[in-house]
């Protein structure tokens, strides 16, 4: 379930409260009085509860049953206080008379087993009623006028969605933005969880019009797939800002490689949450800078930040942690610089920051401000404020304010202006948060807002960009690299042979250097000689799937030149380790020539098989202390091209990589194809647990991996997911790819949608007349924009798919179908178009005639279309495909097609 019947938790009509005898007093009494006091115009009736515990000034708004099966009338909601023996049969009886949600809130859950949660999930089953808890603080739509809350205060009527694992950051977020005149669309705390999850709030609040930021708490996520769908959906609508806690108690990985050590559980949690497009903070304090900011200011285009403040010393201390943070100080253009002249200090420059006389006014504060804002030079205003003997300082504080809604004011580009009052914890902020501005008590706090802003805007600009293709150059060898995995598991090896690893690299085209494993001695000193033919060097490595990281225990020999020094390396190594090492299986021992670039640098990249989320890519500085340096950045596959160049940019050895003094710049794109093949390794193989290349060494001529290790093992299903995968985002679906043919005979090549379709989908559109495009859109559409064409291409396949019918020759594309489905998975809207001159060609059959089969392949019930009702075409051959066909009640020029891919008549 998703959003399923989560109205009769936040919109009932009618609720029932039940206690016992064991219930606590002060519990009933706290949970009905605050029903009453959020407004509730609704039924309230309570079974179990002593008369003496319902407040007495509103007695006369209860009701009462002996029992929950005798209730006179039907209810939405059933409030749940009673002991854990009557659970089940309470919400049974509650569904039987209409109950489609049910609060389990705090106390008295402690001690309930596993078991006694599923007997309550098992009778809520057949009325597919919700649950939230059991221990939840509750939940409250301010809007709807009810709350259900064991907290200190009522919500105020705002924009703001809360949705907390935590009962204490739940209590702590209410009480600040009480104090912060800051209001919610709606909270729910979430309690253990044993129903309705935060994925399940997420897509409510996603879809909730009132709701334009949605701010998050939990420890662990138990549904990875699930939850990243719907961050992701609800990401790319309004901001989601989310605060996890449980760091200190993850588990420790148990992998023996880089990879496994480096991608630590929160590390991956929070690569997760960036691909998600959510923006992460690390505390409550930091929590509540987000919230604030971006709840009341838009993110704004750029870095560029201005400062104008009135003291030198803390406009300095802005500027300096705007640079620590990864800002930047804009340049003031003339002709602002010229106004800001005759504002600032006799000792001070009209640049930035601006630092105002001690004793500037609030209309001279005002203009400055009011001076930046206008300047296109400039992303974003801070405008800092200390008390002074000289002015008052409320004054300061409203003018600022003034300044903030002049901007907000008319058209144009609006940038964000942030506020600091430096005068302790109580700030004049009345003025400040009326006009919508965010006010701070120090500077540092402000500069944090500001780069919250940004990283919003960045990790939403890298979902929304269209990716270079890189499959239309690269097919991997799956056959080749089949044979290396399945031989080794056959054999019930944990590690691939370096020469089954050498042909899994080869497989997906990652250069190596060339490997020969020797049984002996005397055959190693043969290969070394063969290679120093080519290379001046070689090295020497032991192969032992006991030995793993070969230089921690003596296992490698490097520069040696000639055939006895490969002999007498090679004989004192397998000595010794034999004696350290006893019981170590000796595979072999490999021959390697020596690779030298001049001016490489060394990096590292792998695999790790994270327990949440499946497999991560690790990419960071290389070499035999890559877990010390510890410069490293994770990202969940898949990866496109723009996702590893991000991947790249999160790291400090992306600094080397453009080069310095006489070191050219190395090939970037070719360490981004590299990542990108790795993730294409995840996804073709589950069996692949963990991966090290390290050392690759990258310079401006390419890349080629040094050493290398994998590890394999049988795969298994993880929570939500199907089949042996271990995705928590779904991969490309190669599997529906289809070749078929038009009425002409001409060949046809459809396939699922990819990021790289943008440009694609643009092309195709231009065929298309303006009357088609009016029968689809239902009106004329001259202009596609980038986000448009991004949202119809960057394709979460979790939830929704889209075909495109390419020609195979030129990679044109013809039409395209498709479908998306409801949070809930039940249902899914479907369109679909074709190029304007390829009609009668058979293709708009082909095309929905694969959506069918995907829809009851991915177990989608109900295929809904709205389709004009002059559009006759479209029509019949909905009529043909078994679709119901009837008129819209709501708008009488529309027709509302279904079908039920369950029927006889569906495909």
């Amino acid at each position: 379930m998703t959003i399923r019947n989560l109205d009769s938790l936040f919109w009932p009509k009618a609720l029932v409260v039940v206690g016992s005898h064991r219930t606590p007093e002060v519990l009933a009494h706290k949970m009905l009085q605050g029903i009453i006091d959020s407004g509730f115009t609704g039924s309230i009736t309570t079974v179990g509860l002593a008369p003496s515990l319902l407040p007495q000034e509103h007695a006369d708004r209860f009701k009462f049953a002996k029992s929950v099966r005798e209730l006179p009338h039907p209810v939405d909601l059933l409030v749940y206080m009673g002991d854990k023996e009557s659970a089940a049969d309470v919400i049974s009886a509650a569904g039987e008379h209409g109950a489609r949600g049910a609060l389990f809130p705090s106390s008295g859950f402690d001690d309930w087993e596993p078991q006694d949660l599923q007997r309550v999930l098992n009778a809520a089953k057949p009325f597919n009623l919700r649950v939230l808890g059991p221990g939840s603080l509750g939940m409250a739509a301010p809007h709807a006028g009810f709350a259900a809350l064991l907290t200190s205060d009522q919500p105020l009527k705002g924009d703001l969605a809360l949705i907390s694992r935590s009962g204490t950051i739940f209590n702590a977020t209410m009480a600040w933005a009480r104090s912060s005149s800051i209001g919610f669309s709606g909270v729910a705390s979430l309690g253990r969880r044993a129903d309705v999850d935060v994925s399940d709030l997420l897509d409510w609040f996603a879809q909730d019009y009132r709701t334009r930021a949605i701010l998050v708490h939990f420890e662990t996520i138990e549904n990875p797939r699930k939850f990243l769908s719907a961050a992701r959906a609800a990401a790319r609508s309004k901001p989601v800002v989310v605060i996890r806690s449980g760091a200190s108690r993850d588990r420790k990985s148990s992998g023996h490689t880089h990879a496994a050590r480096l991608a630590t559980q929160d590390a991956v949690y929070d690569a997760a949450l960036q691909r998600a497009g959510v923006l992460r903070v690390d505390d409550i304090g930091e929590m509540f800078e987000a919230v604030e900011t971006i709840s009341r200011v838009k993110p704004p285009e750029g870095k560029r930040l201005s400062i104008i403040a009135n003291g030198r010393t803390l406009a300095t201390i802005a500027a300096d942690r705007l640079k620590a943070a990864g800002g930047q100080l804009a340049t003031i253009n003339e002709e602002s610089r010229e106004k800001l002249t005759r504002l600032t200090r006799i000792d001070a420059h009209a640049a930035n920051p601006v630092v105002l006389r001690e004793n500037a006014s609030p209309e001279e504060f005002k203009e400055g401000i009011d001076t930046l804002l206008a300047d296109k030079n400039c992303d974003g205003v801070l405008a800092i404020a200390a008390p002074t003997a000289f002015v008052d300082f409320t004054q300061i504080a409203e003018a600022i304010a003034k300044a903030g809604k002049d901007h907000m004011k008319g058209y144009g580009k609006k940038r964000a202006l942030i506020a600091t009052l430096a005068c302790g914890n109580t700030l004049p902020r009345a003025a400040l948060d009326e006009a919508k501005v965010p006010c701070y008590a120090s500077p540092s706090e402000a500069i944090a807002s500001f780069m919250h802003l940004i990283r919003y805007r960045e990790v939403k600009e890298l979902l929304m960009s269209a990716p270079e293709n890189i499959a239309a150059d690269f097919t991997p060898n799956l056959r080749l690299a089949r044979q290396s995995v399945q031989g080794a598991l056959l054999e019930k090896q944990r590690w691939l042979t370096p020469l089954q690893t050498r042909d899994l690299l080869r497989a997906y085209g990652i250069p190596q250097v060339p490997l020969h494993l020797a049984a002996t001695i005397e055959e190693a000193v043969i290969a070394a000689q063969d290679f120093l033919k080519d290379y001046t060097q070689v090295a020497l490595k032991i192969s032992s799937p006991d030995l793993i990281f070969k230089s921690d225990v003596g296992g490698v020999v490097l520069g040696l030149e000639t055939g006895e020094a490969v002999h007498k390396a090679a004989d004192q190594m397998l000595t010794r380790l034999k004696a350290q090492h006893p019981t170590a299986r000796i595979t072999g021992i490999e021959i390697q020539p020596m690779i030298v670039r001049q001016n490489g640098v060394e990096l590292y990249v792998g695999i790790a098989d994270d327990p949440v989320f499946g497999p991560a890519v690790v990419f960071g500085k290389g070499g035999t202390s890559v877990e010390i340096v510890g410069d490293r950045a994770i990202d969940l596959a898949p990866l496109d091209m723009n996702l590893a160049r991000a991947l790249i940019e999160r790291t400090e050895t992306a600094k080397l990589l453009k080069g310095f003094r006489s070191r050219p710049a190395v090939k970037t794109d070719e360490i981004a194809r590299l990542l990108v093949k790795l993730s294409q390794i995840a996804i073709d193989f589950p069996e692949i647990r963990e991966l090290d290349l390290n050392p690759v060494v990258a310079d401006a001529d390419g890349l080629i991996a040094l050493d290398a290790r994998v590890a394999v093992q049988p795969p298994h299903q993880r929570p939500g997911r199907q089949g042996a995968s271990r995705m928590a985002i779904t991969p490309y679906p190669k599997e529906w790819e289809l070749r078929d043919n038009l009425k002409d005979g001409s060949p046809i090549f459809i396939r699922p949608l990819r990021p790289e379709d943008q440009g694609a989908l643009l092309e195709f559109f231009k065929h298309v007349t303006q009357e088609d495009m009016r029968l689809r859109f239902f009106s004329p559409i001259k202009e596609f924009n980038q986000p448009f064409l991004a949202r119809l291409v960057q394709l979460d396949y979790a939830r929704a798919m889209a075909f495109g019918a390419f020609r195979p020759d030129t990679g044109e594309m013809l039409g395209v179908v498709r479908i998306h489905a409801n949070p809930d998975h039940t249902e899914g809207e479907y369109a679909v178009m074709v190029q304007s001159g390829m009609k009668g060609q058979g293709l708009g059959w082909l095309l929905m005639r694969l959506m069918i089969r995907y829809a009851k392949a991915d177990g989608i019930d109900i295929i809904k279309g709205e389709v004009l009702r002059e559009n006759s075409t479209m029509l019949e051959m909905c009529r043909s495909l078994g679709f119901n066909i009837k008129r819209s009640l709501d708008d009488d020029a529309l027709t509302i097609v279904t079908l039920d891919t369950h029927a006889d008549n569906s495909l």
